[in-house]
């Protein structure tokens, strides 16, 4: 990419994510790898329990037990930075259990199961969360863990590794809190008013009620959704969002956000492609969809 495009680029996505303006919003969406040798712990995800995956070269992963609930996904007119997108408010119930990565997905993991690190912030280290990668980059980092996982006998019947949906990554980021965020924005998370770098190592602020931690800030986390602009309203149960579209989900905010974007209801979209140095993920272990 010529260099004279690189901050213009830099400024019109800190524009977007930043902002509410119907000027902003999208159009609305239209409805084998090689098995890794892992290290054999036996693993039998049991319901109710936290899971340590074990990758390539002694890196490991771990997964916190998310167990079924209902919440209010959205946020209520009378909120701060409200969008259009993240309305109306609908009741969700997530029927099944799922894990989800107690950290975001981060440089050593990401290189142990792809053998390459596409991070802009290399100098950050291998405990920094992964970015420059797409959304196609994050579900194949997810395949790869379920082949892992299946070849040896370890995978839950009817469960793979995956991105989490919006509904399920809310619900996690929530972890029974209703405001803005599950804690003060200084104490939970990095972004653009509390960090000298862009990224930093992952878990070195607070985590939620759940246990896990950068679910706001530091990078924004892609989800396995089609876009839709508006959430489905009334009452629901797992959903998926549409069927097809354009573009593809991100959560959480990250280090080029602020008060706007950090907040547990705040949704926006990226193309499936779409690479950039805010841009990471965090893995799901959730029922086949």
């Amino acid at each position: 990419m010529p260099r004279l495009l690189k901050p213009l680029i830099s400024i019109w996505v800190v524009a977007m994510v930043a902002s509410c303006s119907p000027m902003a919003q999208p159009p609305a969406s239209n409805a084998p790898a090689a098995t890794m040798n892992a290290a054999a712990a036996p693993l039998d995800y049991t319901p109710g329990q936290n899971q340590t995956v074990a990758l390539p070269k002694a890196v490991t992963l771990d997964l916190v037990w998310i167990a079924p609930g209902s919440f209010t996904m959205g946020s209520p007119l009378s909120e701060a930075n409200s969008c259009d997108w993240e309305h109306p408010q609908t009741m969700v119930t997530i029927s099944k259990g799922f894990w989800m990565g107690k950290m975001l997905v981060t440089q050593g993991q990401y290189q142990a199961v792809i053998g390459s690190n596409p991070s802009q912030f290399v100098e950050a280290g291998t405990n920094a969360p992964v970015e420059t990668v797409s959304w196609d980059d994050a579900m194949a980092f997810c395949r790869k863990l379920t082949e892992q996982e299946r070849a040896a006998g370890r995978l839950p019947q009817g469960y793979v590794f995956t991105l989490p949906t919006e509904a399920q990554w809310e619900y996690a980021c929530r972890a029974g809190t209703t405001g803005p965020r599950y804690g003060n924005l200084d104490d939970i998370g990095w972004d653009n008013s509390n960090g000298e770098d862009p990224t930093h190592p992952v878990g070195q602020k607070k985590p939620n009620a759940f246990g896990l931690y950068d679910m706001i800030g530091n990078v924004w986390e892609w989800c396995s959704n089609w876009w839709s602009d508006r959430l489905p309203g009334g009452e629901v149960t797992d959903p998926i969002g549409p069927d097809s579209g354009t573009f593809r989900v991100g959560r959480g905010g990250g280090w080029i956000g602020d008060l706007a974007n950090c907040r547990a209801a705040y949704r926006f979209w990226f193309t499936p492609t779409f690479r950039y140095h805010h841009l990471g993920f965090r893995v799901a272990l959730a029922p086949s969809r």
